[in-house]
């Protein structure tokens, strides 16, 4: 298997954005797809605003092979989310306000009406070591049977999607939300109007 150009000029795009818009830094995080049985991912420490087509690695999809070893880290995440939900893509970025806003709740309500409407809240999870692998690999697709996205407690975001842009859709609906959320608990006022408290917001 050949990864096409096209899916190439995808995974650079959205690589290219998390970097540019500050959700990784120049080597940090990964991106991958589920195509014909494999995995498509990032390689090992290859920039992710500046890929290459030689920086997508094909891994298999249910087991170890060789080209794990020069695989992103995350691979044995991304293989699990595959594995356990209905994921066709996948991110993993280091959103810095749902990052920050982890280090001290629960879980973040979206206070925004457009975070409210599609999210109503970005789940938290806390793992033993949450920049490894192998617990991140347990806890996320628990998480992202139910939801599209996740935040590890001090690490990042992990979000899954249809597409690559699915999944960035994700990312940075839930940062967006994350930062007004920041930004208001900055001001120390109360809300005028708390979404959390509405009789719809239990549903999700």
């Amino acid at each position: 298997m050949v990864v096409d150009e096209s899916i190439y000029n995808i995974f650079k795009k959205v690589g290219k954005h998390l970097v540019r818009h500050g959700y990784n830094t120049s080597h940090s995080g990964n991106i991958s797809i589920k195509s014909g049985g494999k995995i498509i991912i990032k390689r090992r420490a290859a920039m992710l605003g500046d890929l290459h087509l030689e920086d997508l690695v094909i891994c298999e999809l249910k087991e170890e092979d060789s080209n794990s070893l020069i695989a992103s880290t995350e691979l044995g995440v991304h293989r699990a989310i595959y594995l356990e939900t209905d994921a066709m893509a996948v991110i993993h970025a280091h959103n810095p306000y749902c990052v920050t806003l982890s280090l001290i709740e629960d879980e973040i309500t979206c206070i925004d009406a457009e975070g409210f409407t599609l999210y109503k809240k970005i789940p938290i999870i806390d793992v033993d070591i949450p920049a490894g692998a192998y617990y991140t690999s347990i806890e996320v697709p628990k998480m992202l049977k139910n939801y599209p996205f996740v935040v590890v407690r001090g690490h990042g975001i992990f979000a899954k999607g249809m597409t690559l842009e699915d999944a960035l859709q994700y990312v940075t609906g839930a940062e967006q939300s994350a930062y007004i959320r920041y930004l208001t608990l900055l001001t120390g006022n109360p809300l005028k109007r708390d979404f959390s408290k509405e009789k719809d917001f239990s549903s999700w």
